[in-house]
């Protein structure tokens, strides 16, 4: 059985996510990557946009697969970022009966440093 861990920041759009576990300081920042480059896009868009979506569409459904494997193991997460990609995961995750009991929270914010994103991770738990 493993151990559930507290607090989840995790700031993403379509390409990366990074994860920033709320503990003591530093938060370190472990990042997770879509496999859908902008290379293959272009490559898939060549062939036809039916072959690019589908393969964009695939690897989206890996990405956030992967996404959720690391937050089923924390009680509260944070989704940031500037695109609809962490309001895409939310969605996912709400049909997924693993995550009933895990406070799932999805804030807008804009690109950032790695200092800033530490500092939204630690003011928004600290809050609550």
């Amino acid at each position: 059985m493993t151990t559930v861990k507290k607090n989840l920041g995790i700031w993403m759009d379509h390409s990366n996510a990074h994860l920033m576990e709320f503990t003591t300081d530093p938060i370190e920042t472990k990042i997770v990557s879509s496999k859908f480059t902008h290379e293959e896009r272009e490559n898939s868009l060549g062939k036809s946009e039916n072959v690019m979506h589908n393969k964009e569409q695939h690897h989206q459904a890996e990405y956030f697969k992967t996404l959720a494997e690391v937050i089923k193991d924390y009680e509260k997460v944070i989704l940031f970022g500037p695109t609809d990609a962490k309001v895409e995961l939310f969605n996912v995750l709400k049909t997924d009966h693993r995550f009933a009991k895990t406070k799932i929270e999805v804030k807008q914010s804009d690109k950032m440093t790695e200092n800033q994103k530490h500092a939204f991770v630690r003011e928004y738990f600290s809050k609550s």
